[in-house]
């Protein structure tokens, strides 16, 4: 019998082309999100049926985000011991499973249950997927890190806009979606079956399941200036990804549930496409250009909402999703670029909490505003509150003093981390862009 493999040796036993797993993985990290977007043109529908509150339904897409953070706080390195695939099998198990608890859903509670299961997918598998890129993409390539901050992003646009249009036109609303990604993700745990396993298998497991959270001094400053940034875009994707088709029938006049697809599909797909075009922005330049579409698109929005003008309430939202996709892009890489290389894990980990929690809490709150209140008054106070927090963002840019990196990235190296309301980049990502050769950064030091 031959022995198996050791401590840090890598594990080829299947024979899929590298460059094909690459892609094959490329189009899952894009489902994932495609996934996890499809259920927001679907809250109105189960609103209807299920007989539930604005905040009951803010309360179904919190609480997604909630259990996603939790698991990537204790799970989201466990590929880096247990091997990539394995983690990434054991996510589309829990994705087929919320398709399935879709389908069978009867009340609300289904809902959470299906939301959550999504939630620890996502968790599970946007780390060793993205890793897993990483260890695939050729020698000398930053193809992974474009791939992973794109696809994420766009992953949220599509989803929300198909889904949409097979719920307005398409046989069985609530359930032909599901059945498709149903099958979607049937096929690609036997797929991944077929994979060479890309990274490797060492001890210490247990120890990684301890989060690291962490605000290194020298980034603290920067940090505490760009959280209004960070607020204000997430935020604004928790109202668009939970109350955004709501929105948009008040704002149309249109029971046509493409409309609610369309303004998702607007903010996230302008995101995606900003942050790929203007992506050799300097982190500062992208972020101080993301606050400004920020405040402008909503202030445009709030407009709109206002007079009930649909044409300006489409043009508000994209201006302010060219403002989503690059404000945190900026920001982000502002803040890491401020951080030694030891310690960007928890100061990552330390963003990212930031953003689930306005990607959740400002969007529950607006729920339940909406129940009390009404979804105009909410509305208008949210996109008022976006664009204060853009302009604070502003305020800090203009009035903070220029200064160094604390170790400045190399050109061509600068981390690009996957869109707002997605995930955090891998390790590896952050250790590629300290130089670290490509496709290696995951071996043991």
């Amino acid at each position: 019998m031959r022995p198996g493999p050791g401590p840090g040796k890598q594990l080829r036993r299947r024979t899929l082309p590298r460059t094909a797993a690459f892609w094959i993985l490329a189009g899952l990290f894009l489902i994932l999100f495609f996934a996890s977007a499809a259920a927001s043109p679907l809250y109105r529908v189960y609103q209807v049926r299920f007989h539930f509150s604005a905040a009951t339904l803010t309360a179904v897409f919190a609480v997604y985000v909630l259990v996603l953070l939790v698991t990537l706080l204790i799970f989201g390195s466990v590929s880096d011991y247990l091997g990539r695939l394995p983690v990434i099998i054991t996510a589309l198990v829990f994705s087929a499973s919320a398709c399935v608890v879709f389908l069978t859903a009867h009340d609300v509670g289904a809902l959470y249950v299906a939301r959550s299961l999504q939630g620890i997918a996502a968790g599970l598998a946007s780390g060793p997927i993205g890793a897993a890129l990483i260890d695939l993409q050729p020698p000398g390539s930053q193809r992974a890190p474009v791939v992973t901050s794109v696809f994420s992003t766009l992953g949220l646009a599509m989803g929300a806009l198909i889904t949409s249009a097979l719920v307005q036109y398409a046989p069985a609303p609530t359930h032909l979606i599901w059945w498709t990604l149903l099958a979607v993700f049937a096929v690609s745990i036997v797929t991944v079956l077929a994979m060479a396993e890309p990274g490797v298998r060492r001890p210490g497991v247990l120890a990684s399941l301890r989060p690291r959270v962490a605000v290194p001094r020298p980034a603290r400053r920067t940090f505490a200036g760009a959280v209004p940034c960070i607020v204000a875009g997430w935020a604004l994707g928790g109202l668009y990804l939970s109350l955004g088709p709501s929105l948009a029938a008040a704002a149309t006049s249109s029971p046509n549930l493409l409309w609610g697809g369309l303004v998702i599909f607007l903010l996230c797909g302008t995101g995606a496409v900003a942050a790929f075009t203007l992506r050799s922005l300097s982190p500062r330049g992208a972020m101080l250009a993301g606050c400004l579409c920020l405040l402008a698109g909503m202030a445009v929005t709030f407009g709109a909402i206002a007079t009930t003008t649909s044409p300006a309430f489409l043009t508000g939202t994209a201006v302010a999703g060219i403002g989503f996709g690059l404000a945190f892009q900026g920001s982000f890489r502002m803040i890491t670029a401020r951080a030694e290389p030891d310690d960007r894990a928890g100061l990552v980990t330390a963003i990212y909490i930031v953003g689930y929690l306005a990607f959740s809490l400002p969007a529950l709150i607006a729920g339940v505003a909406t129940t009390t209140f009404g979804l105009h008054p909410t509305a208008l106070v949210y996109s008022a509150s976006v664009a204060v927090l853009a302009a604070a963002a502003v305020g800090f840019l203009l009035l903070r003093p220029g200064a160094n990196p604390v170790r400045p990235v190399p050109a061509g190296r600068a981390v690009i981390p996957p869109g707002p309301c997605t995930t955090p980049p891998c390790p590896q990502a952050m250790k590629s862009a300290d130089g670290d050769p490509p496709g290696r950064a995951s071996e043991p030091r």
